[in-house]
Formats: C-alpha cells, structure tokens, sequence
C-alpha cells in the first residue's frame, strides 16, 4: 500500500478562491510555453532531419538518429529533474520553477539560428543534440516542479483538479506547436520551410520562454513549503537519500505511471502525425490538423481525469481510464490502416482518451511526503521519461519495420499494464478510506 500524504491541516476542506485560480491559470499558461519550447521539435523532424544529417543517408536511419536526438532531450532529464528538485526541497519551489524557464528558453533560440549539415557538416546534429540535452535538463525540473507548485496551492480535496488542470497547460503547449506547425505547412511551400521557415519556431520559442518567466514574477512560495520552512521540517539529509531509502513503493508506481503516461503523449500525440505521413501517405497540413483536433480534446480530457479522481479515487480512475484508451486508440490506428476518411473524428476521440495522463501526477504527489516530495516525484517521473519517453520513439521506428501497427500494439500493452495498476491503486484505497472511517467514528 502506497501512503497518502496530504496537508489537510494546512489547506483545509475550503472551495477553490480567487488566489487558487489564479495561481493555476498563471501555472498551467507559463508551463504551456515552456512545454511547446521542448516538444516543438517533433513537428518538423522530417525537415530537421533532412537538414541536418548528410542526404545519402538511408530514410529510415535519418529518421532514427532525428528520433534520437529528440530523446535525448527525455535522457538529459534526469540530472536536471534531481538537481533543481534538490534545491526545490532545500530552497522553495517557486524559485526553481521560476529557473527552468530560463534553461528552456536560450536553446530553444539557439535552434532556431543554427546553420545546417550543408554548411557546418557533422558539427550541425552535434550543436543540435547539445541544446536538446540543455532543453531536457530544464523541462526535467519543470514538469515535477509544476505539479508540486500548484498541488502545495489548493486544498487537499483539489488535488486532482489542480493537477489536471496543470497538465492540461502543459498539453495545451503540444497544441501550441501543432498550431503552428499546421500554419507553416499551410503557409509555405516545402522548399521554403526547407530553406528557412522551420525556423520560426524556434525562434518563436525564445520569446514565449521570455513571457513566461515574466509570468512566473506572480507566483508565491506554496504554503505547504512557506508552512515547512517556518517549522525548520526540511530534510536534514539529502533529499533524494531519504526517498530511496523509505519510498521504494511509491517510486516504483510513480514510475509505472510515468511508463503509461509516455506512451499515450509520446505516441498518440507526438509521434501520430509523422507516422500518419510515412505510413499511409497523408499529407502533413491534414495530419497536423487531425493532432491539433487531438491535443484539444486531451486539454479537456485531462481537467476531466483530475475532477474524476478527486470524485471516485485513483483505482477506479485508472482502470476505466486505462480500457478506455486502449480500445479507442486501437480502434483509431487499426481504420487508419484500411479507412482515413474518419481521421479527425476517431482521432479527437483517441485524445480525449489519453486525458487519463492528467489523473498521473494526482498519486505522484500524494506518494511523498513534503519534505522530499519534489525530490521523490522529480527522480521517479524523470528517471522513468528517460527511459520509456526517450526510447520509445526509437522502440516504435524499429519495430514498424515489421509491423505496420507497431504504434497501436504499444499502446494497448501499456494500456494493460495501466489496468493493473488501477487495480493495485484500488486495492490499497480501501484499508485507507476503512482507516479514514474509524478515525471519523
């Protein structure tokens, strides 16, 4: 059984106030620009890798090694996530969240001005993989950041909501950068964004991370740190120590989670509109338009995931959520294969489904205490991204090359796994509400 750590006695039973809203909507906006820095690179990694690897080079290998730089923002996320979440249980969360802002910002222009394979040769992937490295570094304290910041804001019985509502900026942020990929395919003929429009935005980038840290000026110190800091009930050790050694159980499961979570963002929403093109020849504007239908209905998907959980519980929530998007996103790839003329109804539904990722961060958080909850969260959601979210775009490349459905079998596995999980969740609410009960009688 995961414990459940909240803070009732410092947010209690209360409504959402004016302050809650505004610290969530000032959140989930700052992260949707921070998010669409780190995740617009996969709208034009056709063109990137083009551009940037030498042009008799294999189409599938290109494609793998563009992949592979993209992962390696997932694989720089851990050291990143460790370090600035250290220093969020040691020095306060909003400072960090406030940092990752700037370390996404810089590479994200920097990208936007690199010269090519053509003038700068080998240099040009290796100046590109460095700034993905620095973009994962800063996105690894960003999202676990995020999630503690506005968790630590609202009342305990609006963790979900909170949490959901922040992942649906960072969402939001996907669809900030389908937008604009679906206008610059719309606007610009390919030699032109071959020749100089993949850039914009890039550039683009650089100046929503400058916003966004304006933003972030407006944010307090969570009350549960501000509440932490005033006991001195800080760690005394190294954060990440405590959590390794008396919170085995929950990183576990948080990392789990995370697995599920990459799989349905990763595939479903990142790399969906690329393989639509490759696989079955549609083109990029009408792919592009399909995922921005997609990314909206999985903005709403998450609010709904996070008010679902508050509700009914974390076991029901992932069991029904986890069926649902293994049966719809089945559905969707299997009549892309024979059908394309449903594409953006099924692919609307497809991402509503994946809104479960919203209900993830909810178990995350209540998994560690506050002492060394950015710490526990940060490592085992990082950690986890690394490894499933950085590899699976490669995972997925090769294993297409043997099965058309690749992307489909995937998901649905995972999706599995997302029941039992449900399961376990479930199982381990009930000594806990049975315990709630008694204390109450």
């Amino acid at each position: 059984m995961i414990p459940q750590h909240d803070e009732a006695k410092l947010s209690p039973a209360r409504p959402l106030n004016r302050q809650d809203y505004r610290t969530l909507a000032l959140a989930a906006l700052g992260g949707a620009l921070e998010f669409y820095d780190f995740i617009i690179f996969v709208f034009f990694a056709l063109v990137i890798g083009k551009l940037f690897f030498p042009p008799d080079m294999p189409d599938w290998l290109r494609q793998f090694q563009t992949f592979g730089i993209f992962a390696a923002g997932y694989l720089a996320r851990p050291l990143g996530g460790i370090v600035m979440a250290h220093f969020g249980d040691k020095l306060g969360r909003k400072r960090m969240f406030t940092l990752s802002i700037v370390l996404m910002a810089v590479p994200t222009l920097l990208m936007g001005m690199l010269p090519t394979y053509a003038s700068i040769g080998i240099a040009a992937p290796l100046a590109l993989l460095a700034l993905r490295i620095l973009q994962g570094a800063a996105i690894g304290g960003e999202v676990p950041g995020a999630w503690v910041f506005v968790a630590e804001h609202v009342p305990a019985r609006h963790t979900g909501y909170a949490c959901g509502t922040l992942t649906a900026g960072l969402t939001a942020g996907i669809l900030l950068g389908s937008l604009l990929a679906t206008l610059i395919n719309s606007s610009f003929s390919p030699a032109q964004i071959s020749n100089w429009a993949w850039r914009l935005p890039f550039l683009v980038g650089g100046i929503f991370g400058l916003l966004a840290m304006y933003l972030r000026q407006w944010l307090q110190e969570t009350p549960v740190f501000a509440e932490m800091q005033a006991r001195k009930a800080l760690a005394d050790e190294l954060p990440l120590k405590t959590v390794l050694r008396e919170h085995k159980r929950a990183v576990i499961i948080s990392m789990l989670l995370t697995w599920l979570l990459s799989a349905a963002i990763v595939v479903v929403i990142l790399m969906t509109p690329t393989y639509l093109q490759k696989q079955f020849g549609l083109d990029a504007a009408t792919t592009l338009k399909a995922n921005s239908l997609a990314t909206i209905a999985l903005i709403a998907g998450c609010m709904a995931a996070g008010r679902t959980i508050d509700r009914i519980g974390s076991g029901l929530t992932f069991i029904v959520g986890s069926l649902l998007l293994g049966a719809c996103s089945y559905h969707f790839y299997t009549s892309m294969a024979s059908d394309d003329s449903q594409l953006y109804a099924l692919y609307s539904l497809t991402g509503l489904s994946v809104g479960i990722v919203g209900a993830v961060p909810f178990v995350m958080v209540r998994a560690f205490p506050p002492a060394v909850r950015f710490s526990g969260l940060s490592f085992s959601y990082n950690v986890a991204y690394a490894i499933f979210g950085g590899l699976t775009p490669m995972a997925v490349s090769l294993w297409l090359k043997a099965d058309p459905l690749a992307p489909a079998h995937y998901v649905v596995s995972l999706c599995g796994m997302g029941v039992l999980l449900g399961i376990y969740l479930l199982l381990s609410e009930s000594p806990q509400r049975a315990d709630s009960a008694s204390a109450n009688c």
